[in-house]
C-alpha cells in the first residue's frame, strides 16, 4: 500500500506500489488453506470478469483454464482475468464503471478514488454478501482489518491478507554497489545518496541511477516523508500525530524540501531526461540493465521479492520507521462493482481466493511444472531452463491476490517469513488516526477539482522537471481556487468527530 508510497501505484503502488496494520494484540489470522463451501452446483454457471492492475502474461490463457477447473468445481463459476496497465488502470476503469460495462470484482484503493467511486454509487455494499458467502474472508481477516474500508458504516472494500504495515526505503543493484565497492550501510538519509548516484552516473553511462517504480509516477514518493494520509487528496496528519490537525501537505516546509532535492538530482542527470513524461516500469529497466535503482515502500523480504522479480540481486535500504494507518489497509482492496450481475458469485469467487492454497497459488505462480517446481510441500522454484526473463506467467503482485499467508514461498526466500510478516504488522508503530475513513461526500466537487491540479502538476515537480522555485507556489495558488482548504476543513471536522468515538 501505504503513504503516498504504497499510495500509488499512482504515485504504487509501489503499488509498488506497493500497502497497513493490525491492532494491538490482534494479529492477523492465517487461514489454513481450507476450501470454502461449495455451494452453488444447483445454480446457473456465470462468468466472473476480474480486473486489477498488471500486463497480460503470455501464458494467461493457459493458467485461466486451470482456474476455471477448479472454481467451476467448488461453485459453479468461471473467472475472465482482466489486466489493465497501472498507467491506463485510472481512465480504463473510470470509464467501464461509467458505462455500466459487465465487472465483477475490481482492485480498488484509497489512492484510486476509492470514497469517490463509493459516493457515486459505483460499488456495493459487501456487509450481507460476506455473512452469506465471505467465511474464509472472515477467518483470515481481523474485523478491526475489514471494518477499516467502512464508510457511513458499510463496508466496501475488502484487503487482501499481506503486509499490512509499510516502511520505505531505496532498492539497489548488489553487483553496480559491489563493482563500485558502495557500502550501503553509510546510507542515512536521502542526502547520502547523492554521492552514490555519481558513482552509477560517472561509471556506467548507459545505466539510469534513479528511476520511478511504477510507470507515470515519480520516482521518489513522499511517503519518505512520515504522514498519514487520511484517505488521499489534499490533508494529512504529520508524522501520524499532529495533535490531531489535519495540514495540507504541500504547503508543508519538509515537501518543499523534498522538491528541491529531486530538482538537485534531475538538474544532476540521476533521473530520466524524459521523467516527467515516461511510462516506462523502473522495475522493468531494471531488469533489463537500463537501471541502477528505484524508492518503494517496503516490508519483509522485499529485496527477496524484488531480486525474483529483476532477475539481479538488490539491496535495501530502509529509511523510516514502519508504520500502520487507514491507506495501509485501504492502499489495495477489492471491491464489487454495481456493474456485477451475479454479487453472489464474486464473492464467492472472492472468498476461494482467501481459503483455498490451490487456487491462490494458481493465480499467484502459474501451472506447477511449467511456471514453478516444487522442491517440498511448501517452497518452488523456477523449472529447469526457466527463469524471470523467460517465464511466461508471472504478474509479480502476489501481494494482490486474496491471502498472501497461504502462498508457497521461493528457495530465496525465508520459509519463515509468513510468521515475520505477521509480526511486522503488529510490531508496526500506529497511526493516532488508524481506522479513521474520510467521506467525500461534502466535497466531492472541490476532490475532482483537486485531483486535476494534482494531476497537473504532481509528477512534474516530483521528477524535478518543473522548477519548486517558481511552480510550488502556482500548485498551491491552483490547489487553493480548486477548494483545497474545504477539504482540509471537512477532513479536521470529521476526524474531530471520530476521534471522540474512540476509547
Amino acid at each position: 500500500m501505504n503513504r503516498r508510497g504504497k499510495k500509488a501505484v499512482y504515485s504504487i503502488l509501489t503499488l509498488a506500489i506497493t500497502a497497513t496494520m493490525v491492532l494491538s494484540g490482534c494479529s492477523t489470522k492465517k487461514a489454513g488453506g481450507e476450501s470454502a463451501s461449495t455451494d452453488g452446483k444447483n445454480e446457473a454457471p456465470y462468468e466472473v470478469t476480474m480486473a486489477f492492475y498488471g500486463n497480460e502474461q503470455k501464458d494467461m490463457q493457459e493458467v485461466q483454464n486451470e482456474m476455471n477447473k477448479l472454481i467451476q468445481s467448488k461453485i459453479n463459476a468461471t473467472v475472465k482475468l482482466l489486466p489493465i496497465a497501472v498507467s491506463n488502470w485510472a481512465q480504463q476503469t473510470n470509464l467501464m464503471l461509467a458505462s455500466n460495462e459487465k465487472i465483477d470484482l475490481m482492485f480498488t484503493s484509497s489512492l484510486f478514488n476509492y470514497s469517490t467511486q463509493v459516493a457515486k454509487g459505483q460499488l456495493t455494499p459487501l456487509d450481507d454478501l460476506l455473512d452469506k458467502d465471505g467465511e474464509g474472508i472472515k477467518k483470515a481477516l481481523d474485523p478491526s482489518q475489514l471494518s477499516a474500508s467502512k464508510v457511513d458504516g458499510k463496508i466496501y472494500g475488502v484487503t487482501p491478507v499481506r503486509d499490512l504495515a509499510s516502511d520505505y526505503g531505496i532498492l539497489m543493484r548488489k553487483d553496480l554497489l559491489d563493482k563500485y565497492h558502495i557500502d550501503a550501510a553509510n546510507i542515512k538519509n536521502i542526502n547520502d545518496l547523492d554521492a552514490v548516484f555519481q558513482v552509477i552516473k560517472d561509471k556506467e553511462p548507459a545505466i539510469v541511477p534513479l528511476v520511478a517504480k511504477n510507470p507515470g509516477t515519480a520516482p521518489f514518493d513522499a511517503g519518505y516523508i512520515t504522514y498519514d494520509p487520511l484517505g488521499g487528496g489534499v490533508g494529512v496528519l504529520p508524522d501520524y500525530d499532529n495533535n490531531m490537525k489535519v495540514v495540507d501537505f504541500y504547503e508543508t516546509p519538509k515537501y518543499a524540501e523534498q522538491l528541491s532535492t529531486l530538482r538537485r538530482w534531475y538538474q544532476q542527470g540521476f533521473m530520466l531526461k524524459d521523467a516527467g513524461t515516461s511510462k516506462q516500469d523502473g522495475r522493468e529497466m531494471v531488469k533489463a540493465g537500463k537501471a541502477f535503482a528505484y524508492f518503494s515502500n517496503l516490508k519483509p523480504g522485499s529485496e527477496i521479492e524484488a531480486s525474483r522479480k529483476s532477475g539481479k540481486e538488490m539491496t535495501v535500504v530502509r529509511l523510516t520507521p514502519a508504520y500502520a494507518t487507514t491507506d495501509s489497509i485501504t492502499g489495495i482492496m477489492w471491491s464489487i462493482p454495481v456493474n456485477s450481475q451475479n454479487p453472489e458469485k464474486a464473492m464467492k469467487l472472492l472468498n476461494l481466493l482467501y481459503s483455498d492454497k490451490e487456487l491462490y497459488n494458481l493465480f499467484t505462480w502459474g501451472i506447477e511444472g511449467k511456471h514453478y517446481v516444487k522442491k517440498s510441500d511448501n517452497v518452488i522454484d523456477y523449472p529447469q531452463g526457466v527463469d524471470i526473463q523467460s517465464l511466461g506467467y508471472n504478474f509479480g503482485t502476489p501481494y494482490l491476490f486474496g491471502n498472501q499467508f497461504l502462498s508457497y514461498t521461493w528457495t530465496t526466500e525465508d520459509p519463515d517469513i509468513w510468521n515475520k510478516m505477521d509480526k511486522f504488522n503488529r510490531g508496526a508503530k500506529k497511526s493516532k488516526a488508524l481506522g479513521f475513513s474520510f467521506n467525500v461526500d461534502n466535497v466531492k466537487t472541490e476532490m475532482a477539482a483537486v485531483n486535476n491540479v494534482l494531476s497537473e502538476f504532481r509528477v512534474g515537480l516530483e521528477t524535478g522537471t518543473l522548477d519548486p522555485t517558481e511552480n510550488l507556489p502556482k500548485f498551491i495558488e491552483k490547489l487553493k481556487a480548486a477548494g483545497s482548504d474545504k477539504i482540509i476543513s471537512e477532513k479536521q471536522k470529521q476526524l474531530d468527530e471520530w476521534a471522540k468515538t474512540q476509547k
